[in-house]
């Protein structure tokens, strides 16, 4: 297992360039991060402020059947709203009444400002501290921005969890606490508390929590690390509040999630022999459950356009772990904080783009004809009436990647695409 761990095993040999797009992009707005975070935290409530547009579009992402109750709801904007015939903060107040009359055991009501809240200027971190100071503190109210105007649909976690930073009390230098942050599906939550507790690490805390009143402290003694690469903002509040962030590749994959629990035993100075011992087994288990999918995506070409900032980590994942070959990996931000453990281990050859010029990125994959391409649902289409297979890559963040348990399901997510198009170039449907 040692070798796996070495920061220069397998790493590039040469230093990589990154152009820099801008021009039309095609991405999902922050709100489609309400679907996921709802889910994770169960007793929060998120009231978007926004158009119709903005309601179905969560309604569609989430699956959601019309007769039933979910934590989420857009205050619809109408026409005397934004030609500023009514007083939208009286309107908003209103509706947030109407949301504590039917949940009047919530703990935390999230307001999130759209495309057209924030247009039209609505102040909602003014309305979110008047209904603080209306509940007396039995009702926490937290206001951050889900607009798509200059983010992509993951930001719109990191603008949550980075409004809630200051909302977590102040810990020690003696606290010596490890805190996970990034939304993670319950499942892979448990499996990481078990791999913890078995190296001996009790105070571990995951951020955000399942239940939104209870906050870690965080302090001199707060050892942070990432599970999702978009969350920058947030660790750097976390860092001001004097928060130390450990520096590991993301949790995807056998040889990632290993590099991810090593970096949290040497900051706790978990015995090497300790460390192995609980990391062998799931280890090898995660190197066995790729072994199927690793034959048929070995030696393919997959190109990823910039959408979830996920691309990194899993064109790491894809090369070193299952032997596909990234022609293109393109990400919405490339923040070098985040990434300074993933871009080391690309290998060589890759062009690294920031930003995006939608035509262009577009006419490259048709030139390069990759045999999968990861990318928006918007442009998904288009590239298969090309006869290119695609992979949306917002289903990533529906299913659980994350971890030693998860590596052959994450493996079997690009597999699939493949294995369809060989099966109708055959016309199995004879």
């Amino acid at each position: 297992m040692e070798s796996v761990l070495a920061s220069d095993v397998g790493a590039r040999s040469s230093e990589l360039d990154i152009t820099v797009e801008r021009g039309q992009r095609a991405v999902f707005c922050g709100l489609t991060s309400i679907v996921w975070l709802h889910r994770k935290i169960q007793d929060a409530f998120f009231l978007v402020v926004g158009s119709r547009t903005c309601a179905h579009l969560l309604q569609s992402a989430a699956g959601v059947m019309i007769f039933s109750e979910p934590r989420f709801a857009t205050a619809v904007l109408e026409d005397r709203d934004l030609a500023g015939m009514a007083d939208c903060a009286e309107e908003v107040e209103r509706v947030i009444a109407q949301v504590l009359a039917r949940r009047p055991n919530l703990k935390t009501l999230f307001l999130v400002s759209s495309c057209p809240s924030e247009v039209i200027k609505i102040d909602l971190e003014n309305i979110a501290r008047r209904y603080r100071e209306k509940s007396q503190g039995s009702l926490r109210v937290i206001a951050y921005s889900g607009s798509g105007i200059e983010t992509t649909f993951t930001q719109g976690e990191d603008s949550c969890l980075q409004n809630l930073v200051p909302e977590m009390p102040a810990g020690t230098d003696e606290q010596n606490q490890l805190l996970i942050v990034g939304s993670l599906p319950d499942i892979v939550e448990d499996q990481f508390m078990r791999l913890f507790a078995e190296l001996g690490l009790e105070n571990v805390a995951f951020f955000p929590g399942r239940r939104s009143e209870t906050f870690a402290a965080i302090g001199p003694g707060t050892r942070v690390l990432l599970a999702q690469p978009y969350l920058g903002e947030t660790a750097r509040a976390l860092i001001a509040r004097g928060a130390t962030l450990l520096k590991a590749p993301y949790p995807l994959g056998a040889e990632g999630s290993l590099a991810w629990f090593r970096a949290a035993a040497k900051s706790f100075n978990i015995a090497d022999s300790l460390f192995d011992e609980t990391m062998r087994a799931p280890y090898e288990r995660a190197q066995r459950s790729l072994e199927g999918c690793k034959r048929e995506l070995e030696h393919r070409r997959i190109a990823f356009l910039p959408d979830s900032q996920l691309e990194i980590p899993l064109a790491r994942f894809l090369a070193r772990e299952c032997g596909m070959i990234p022609t293109e990996v393109s990400t919405p931000f490339y923040d070098a904080m985040t990434m300074a453990e993933e871009t080391p281990l690309l290998p060589d050859g890759i062009d690294l783009f920031e930003g995006q010029d939608l035509d262009a990125a577009l006419d490259r994959v048709k030139l390069s004809r990759p045999d999968l391409t990861v990318c928006g649902l918007g442009i998904a289409n288009p590239l298969e009436a090309e006869g290119l297979r695609t992979k949306w890559s917002i289903e990533l963040m529906f299913s659980p990647i994350q971890g030693f348990d998860q590596a052959g399901d994450l493996a079997e997510l690009f597999a699939r695409p493949l294995r369809r198009k060989a099966r109708l170039e055959v016309g199995s449907w004879n």
